[in-house]
Protein backbone atom coordinates (compact mmCIF):
# COMPACT_ATOMS: atom_id res chain seq x y z
CA UNK A 1 0.00 0.00 0.00
CA UNK A 2 2.91 2.69 0.82
CA UNK A 3 4.41 1.69 -2.55
CA UNK A 4 1.82 2.20 -4.47
CA UNK A 5 -0.32 5.21 -2.20
CA UNK A 6 2.46 7.17 -1.00
CA UNK A 7 5.97 6.21 -2.78
CA UNK A 8 7.73 8.99 -0.53
CA UNK A 9 6.27 6.83 2.76
CA UNK A 10 7.69 3.57 0.82
CA UNK A 11 10.98 5.10 0.73
CA UNK A 12 11.50 5.84 4.35
CA UNK A 13 9.68 2.75 5.37
CA UNK A 14 11.65 0.19 8.17
CA UNK A 15 10.46 -3.38 8.66
CA UNK A 16 11.15 -4.09 12.33
CA UNK A 17 9.85 -7.31 12.90
CA UNK A 18 5.99 -7.14 11.62
CA UNK A 19 5.91 -3.68 12.01
CA UNK A 20 6.78 -0.79 9.71
CA UNK A 21 8.52 2.02 10.97
CA UNK A 22 8.79 5.48 9.57
CA UNK A 23 11.24 8.22 10.54
CA UNK A 24 11.90 11.79 9.75
CA UNK A 25 14.92 14.00 10.74
CA UNK A 26 12.64 17.02 11.17
CA UNK A 27 9.42 17.91 12.21
CA UNK A 28 6.74 17.14 9.32
CA UNK A 29 3.30 19.43 8.59
CA UNK A 30 0.40 18.88 9.59
CA UNK A 31 -0.53 17.16 6.31
CA UNK A 32 1.95 14.35 6.89
CA UNK A 33 1.10 13.40 10.11
CA UNK A 34 -2.89 13.97 8.93
CA UNK A 35 -2.08 10.96 6.12
CA UNK A 36 0.59 8.91 8.45
CA UNK A 37 -2.39 8.80 11.39
CA UNK A 38 -5.13 7.97 8.55
CA UNK A 39 -2.53 5.13 7.55
CA UNK A 40 -3.28 3.41 11.03
CA UNK A 41 0.62 4.67 11.81
CA UNK A 42 0.89 6.23 15.43
CA UNK A 43 3.64 7.97 16.94
CA UNK A 44 5.85 6.23 19.03
CA UNK A 45 7.61 9.24 21.43
CA UNK A 46 10.16 7.20 22.62
CA UNK A 47 11.66 5.96 19.58
CA UNK A 48 10.76 9.15 17.82
CA UNK A 49 9.25 6.86 14.63
CA UNK A 50 5.75 6.76 13.34
CA UNK A 51 5.17 2.82 13.59
CA UNK A 52 2.02 0.58 12.07
CA UNK A 53 1.73 -3.25 14.03
CA UNK A 54 0.52 -4.61 10.66
CA UNK A 55 -1.76 -6.40 12.91
CA UNK A 56 0.25 -7.52 15.05
CA UNK A 57 0.21 -5.72 18.26
CA UNK A 58 2.88 -6.50 21.14
CA UNK A 59 2.97 -5.89 24.57
CA UNK A 60 5.88 -2.16 24.62
CA UNK A 61 9.28 -2.93 25.43
CA UNK A 62 11.76 -0.35 26.68
CA UNK A 63 14.69 -2.38 24.33
CA UNK A 64 15.54 -1.88 21.17
CA UNK A 65 13.44 -4.21 18.89
CA UNK A 66 16.35 -4.31 16.50
CA UNK A 67 18.42 -6.19 18.59
CA UNK A 68 15.35 -9.02 18.91
CA UNK A 69 14.34 -8.80 15.34
CA UNK A 70 15.43 -8.53 11.70
CA UNK A 71 15.25 -5.01 10.15
CA UNK A 72 15.81 -4.09 6.27
CA UNK A 73 14.09 -1.03 5.06
CA UNK A 74 11.25 -2.01 2.33
CA UNK A 75 12.71 -0.08 -0.58
CA UNK A 76 15.70 -1.87 -0.53
CA UNK A 77 14.37 -5.41 -1.26
CA UNK A 78 12.74 -4.23 -4.25
CA UNK A 79 14.14 -7.33 -7.51
CA UNK A 80 13.85 -5.94 -10.73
Amino acid sequence: MLRTQTPGFYALAEVVGKWVWIGFSEKQPPKVTRTLAQLGFHWNNARQVWQHPCGHVTKGSQEDPHAKYASYYAADTQAA
